[in-house]
């Protein structure tokens, strides 16, 4: 939250921000609520009837507000994430406020703000809350009424007696009391529901609605805190119920009961049921009052009639209330059925296991078990009972067999009892054939049509060389065995499979643990009709040239994708494209047209600073939207002006936003995709791209579903660190540009995230072979062997005494809340949070709570730091020899504390962060050759994004769990534009966690190398592994 706070503040107009102030201590902010990734909160404001609601993005940084100013920040999104600020850091931001605005209101030379004092140790000034509606129902003889009241603070009520919509945001008389006397004026600001109720009761003061208007204020009632009835509270639910049937067996035939749900207490209105403590309406209103207590209602259909019952009178009921039957009577519709023996048959190596029962259906819709009919599936059938004795007369006498009884056969056996099922009725017995193929063999063949695709296997006795027979006799259909039920069989280790028509074969294992786990993900990646989907198509025609089998010839057009792009056929490029390509990046706008015309998505993973923004903007057509960082959302427009100036592009952010359907290019950020997902995902776009896409490597975040949502015919994910953490990450950017290559997360995670981790040989260059069309990733050193050399060196600094005391004194109290938290229980990234005032401890003694950065005592920030004192070395002999630098962390808090040695050092310097407001002129100031020769950044605001090649020197201030954060902050100097060598330095402190984290980011490391490079095995960061980092 300090760090939204800080964003804020540093955006925000001083006048506005005393303002917000002001509310903030006059506690107009109330009513949170937390939605998941966002907070939201009312602020009161004066005039308004509705008070503004501010919804809150800590995490982003972000925030937005409906009051419809027309500046942002408002003073209402200040009020909002004050209140919600700890007491302290209140006190300080609004201090921090007070003093900027005067600073800032003097350098204009306009007097300072009066009478906004900064709030001390964040007190607030008392403020009377604001009046409440408590909604009262009333029963009269069937029909209810509804009163409404206006709650005061003190408790008092007084009945609502004009429109809710008038009296909204002015003065509510209230009584007057002996401690007050005259009129108290509270505020009553409604809700959306309470003004849905005002305009269904209009000025009445005692409403009585009739049963068509009962859904509507149901409905708003639903989403109200305060409802009483007869005086009791109660809740209201949307949630209709109603009466239930079902049929049950009666005498020979079945009787039909409609009967009251159980959980209905008592009937209180027309219409309106209670259910413990809650209202419900009934679904059926004209099935209520002295109908509905005369229920249960019973009638008989005798045998003769329980055909009606299924044809007539059931499908007419179902419409209306929900049927279960019970009755085991019931005929399936059309006729009579006629029981049969099944014989499930199972093979474990030599022994045959046989179990038989007595069924009806095919497949079975009831079994006979201790002579009592078993309902499965489908309809009840009506039961044969002289046909059943005879089947299992025959079933005794002949197989020596009874029902629901397992009976194993070894060796001879076996084979004897399979003989004898050769001799059974093949008509009354047509499952029971059981036929086990023992010398068999089941060929397969691929049937490809168009886009169509199957696997046959057809069994072929005693051969193997795939001719196949042609059935067991003239002119007989050759025996086959389903494609699901042969790989279904084959991953659950099973010998045998049946066959369709009856009978078992053996699987044709070696071909299936060569080819069965490519042939499953193409049969589970087939839609409705058989097709395969455009992103399965490369698997296919990689897999019928490895089986020798002949490519269908529209599958020529995929070469590209088969041999390593080599055939790619040059794209035309757009005619207003200014810039001159590189070759490398000619070859990925072929690559992405490509992909693109043929209806598949592209994962474009260069490393940072290659240009996968002008590729892009290459390869596009029709209308486009490319969400993004916002800090990165005006290169964009910059790289389409100054490449693409035919391109008509369109930002689409702020609280006035609205889409402009005549734009070629929209821009727009991640935060509002996920506000405005719905709106965006009704749109029909020809491409979406999202830039920096790890945003969405978390499927289950709300970015993540917002952009699964999207329609387009190309979508494109770009991110130079397509993974940082977990396989997962690259699943959830390719379920994006090609939903289903890679299956559901749970088959992703056991086809490749477990096996790659635990090092199972190959698994990783099969993930490679997979995703390998869709995913173009040039390294720098790889296609621009003109750019200089990029060094790393690790600065090590020496603790100080007092910072040494301070340091095991937090880290003896971290290792026991982090042991503390793993015995619960807690996941490994939770307990990493834990850590995090050590690794501020190992910085600055300054960012330990109690004594931040940002409100401390001068003689707290100026306190002794090892790792400042070293890095200020370095900077001044940088700077001396004529070098720039960029100095990153990931704490603003941290950065504040260095700002005051450079100026004592006498070194010019820069700064951005997520509030710096004028990115482009800080950065375009820093790259002037008469700029500051440092710039502090923080990893989060310009991590991404920004071209700082007039720097050849990074500084890592504190080490980063994830080293791909890292690596692309140093890219903002190594990229393409610098002449020069560039240096990065990670200063780290000796002896302390910090140097944990240098071996834990290699580990990282090899996950994205075991899916996207040459390694074969993925570390994962284990509970030894953290209590390791402790020491």
């Amino acid at each position: 939250m300090q760090g939204l706070l800080e964003a804020i503040r540093k955006a925000c107009l001083p006048g506005l921000w005393s303002q917000g102030v002001k509310l903030a201590r006059e506690g107009a902010a109330f009513g949170r609520e937390d939605r998941g990734d966002a907070i939201v909160v009312r602020v009161k404001a004066a005039g308004q009837p509705v008070a503004p609601t501010v919804t809150l993005y800590p995490a982003d940084a972000e925030w937005t507000c409906d009051c419809g100013g027309k500046i942002d920040p408002c003073a209402h999104a200040v009020a909002a994430t004050l209140s919600l600020s700890q007491p302290v850091a209140q006190g300080q931001a609004a201090a921090q406020g007070q003093a900027a605005a005067q600073g800032q209101a003097a350098a204009q030379g306009q007097p300072a703000a009066q009478g906004q004092p900064a709030a001390q140790g964040g007190a607030t000034a008392a403020a009377t809350p604001p009046a409440r509606l408590r909604y009262r129902l009333r029963r009269k003889g069937l029909v209810l009424a509804l009163e409404r009241m206006i709650v005061h603070a003190s408790g008092a009520e007084e009945p609502l007696r004009v429109s809710l919509a008038s009296l909204a945001g002015r003065a509510v008389r209230a009584p007057a009391s002996p401690e007050r006397p005259g009129p108290r004026l509270p505020e009553l600001y409604p809700t959306h529901e309470d003004l849905a109720i005002d305009r269904l009761v209009g000025t009445k003061q005692h409403g009585y609605f009739p049963s068509d208007r009962q859904p509507e204020l149901f409905a708003a009632l639903a989403g109200v805190a305060d409802v009483e009835l007869d005086g009791a509270p109660v809740r209201v639910s949307s949630e209709a119920i109603g009466p239930r049937a079902a049929v049950r067996d009666h005498d020979d035939g079945a009787a039909l009961v409609v009967e009251r749900d159980p959980r209905v207490d008592e009937v209180i209105a027309s219409g309106v049921v209670r259910c413990g403590g809650t209202l419900h309406l009934l679904r059926e209103m004209d099935l209520t009052g002295p109908k509905l207590e005369r229920l249960p209602l019973r009638r008989v259909f005798p045998r003769g009639d329980l055909g009606k019952l299924v044809t007539d009178v059931l499908p007419e009921l179902t419409k209306r209330v929900p049927v279960t039957i019970q009755s085991q009577r019931l005929p399936r519709a059309g006729g009579a059925s006629r029981p049969r023996i099944l014989l499930e048959l199972s093979q474990k190596e030599h022994t045959l296991s046989v179990v038989p029962s007595l069924v009806y259906g095919d497949p079975p819709e009831a079994r006979i078990e201790n002579g009592r009919l078993v309902h499965l599936s489908g309809a009840v059938p009506v039961r044969d009972e002289p046909a059943e004795r005879m089947l299992l007369i025959r079933l005794r006498d002949e197989l020596h067999l009874i029902p629901g009884r397992r009976v194993d056969f070894d060796g001879v056996e076996a084979i004897r009892f399979a003989s004898r099922l050769e001799s059974w009725d093949a008509r009354a017995f047509a499952d029971a054939r059981g036929d086990i193929f023992g010398k068999a063999a089941l060929v397969p063949r691929f049937v490809i049509q168009d886009r169509a695709f199957d696997v046959e296997f057809e069994l072929s006795a005693g051969r193997d060389d795939g001719a196949g027979d042609e059935g067991d006799g003239a002119g007989a259909p050759p025996k086959r065995a389903d494609a699901t039920a042969v790989i279904r069989a084959w991953q659950d280790g099973l010998p045998l499979v049946p066959l369709l028509g009856g009978g078992w074969a053996p699987l044709p294992s070696e071909w299936l643990d060569k080819y069965g786990a490519r042939v499953a993900d193409l049969l589970a990646a087939r839609r409705e009709d058989k097709e395969v989907p455009p992103a399965a198509l490369p698997a296919l025609a990689a897999l019928c040239d490895e089986i020798e089998y002949p490519r269908p010839s529209g599958f020529d057009k995929l070469m590209p994708l088969l041999d390593g792009f080599a055939s790619l056929p040059e794209a035309p490029l757009p005619s207003d494209l200014t810039a001159t390509l590189r070759p490398y990046q000619r070859r990925g706008v072929d690559w992405l047209s490509f992909l693109r015309d043929a209806g598949l998505g592209a994962v474009l993973a260069d490393d940072m600073g290659l240009g996968k923004t002008l590729q892009t903007l290459c390869s596009l057509r029709g209308r486009t939207l490319v969400v993004c960082p916002r800090s990165v959302v005006h290169n964009w427009a910059d790289e389409i002006r100054r490449f693409r100036p035919g391109l008509r592009f369109a930002i689409y952010h702020g609280t006035r936003r609205a889409l402009d359907p005549a734009a070629d290019v929209t821009l727009t950020t991640y935060a509002v995709l996920r506000n405005d997902a719905e709106l965006l995902a009704a749109q029909a776009w020809e491409a979406v791209v999202l830039d920096e896409a790890q945003a969405i490597k978390n499927p289950d975040s709300q970015a993540a579903r917002a952009a699964f949502a999207l329609r387009a015919e190309l979508r494109v994910a770009l991110s130079g660190t397509p993974v940082e953490n977990r396989l997962e990450e690259l699943w959830s950017l390719l379920h994006f540009t090609n939903r289903g290559l890679l299956g559901g997360r749970s088959a992703f995670q056991e086809r490749y995230g477990r096996p790659i981790a635990e090092g199972v040989q190959g698994a990783a260059a099969e993930l490679r072979q997979k995703i390998r069309p869709f995913v173009l990733r040039r390294l720098k050193g790889e296609v621009a062997p003109e750019l200089p050399p990029r060094s790393e060196m690790v600065l090590y600094c020496e603790l100080e005494e007092a910072e040494r005391e301070l340091y095991d004194a937090v880290r003896a109290a971290t290792r026991k809340d982090v042991v503390e938290k793993l015995a619960e229980g807690a996941s490994v990234m939770a307990a990493l949070e834990a850590l995090l005032r050590l690794r501020q401890a190992a910085c600055h003694p300054a960012l330990i709570p109690g004594s931040s950065a940002g409100g401390a005592a001068p003689a707290a920030r100026s306190a002794p730091s090892s790792k400042v004192t070293r890095l200020i070395e370095a900077l001044e002999e940088c700077v001396a020899d004529g070098h720039k630098a960029l100095v990153f962390s990931q704490w603003t808090s941290l950065l504040d504390l260095v700002e005051p040695h450079l100026g004592a050092a006498g070194i010019p310097w820069s700064r951005l962060d997520g509030g710096t407001r004028d990115r482009a002129g800080v950065v375009n100031e820093f790259q002037s050759p008469g700029g500051p020769p440092v710039m502090l950044i923080s990893l989060k605001a310009g991590g991404t994004g920004l071209n700082l090649t007039a720097a050849d020197h990074v500084f890592l201030l504190d080490p980063w769990w994830n080293p791909a954060v890292e690596d692309q902050a140093a890219d903002r100097a190594h990229r393409i534009g610098q002449h020069r060598p560039v240096m990065v330095h990670r200063l780290v402190a000796k002896d302390t966690v910090e140097e944990g984290i240098l071996a834990l980011q290699e580990r990282k490391r090899a996950i994205a190398g075991a899916a996207l490079g040459e390694a074969d095995r993925a570390a994962s960061l284990t509970r030894e592994d953290l209590l390791a980092l402790l020491g």
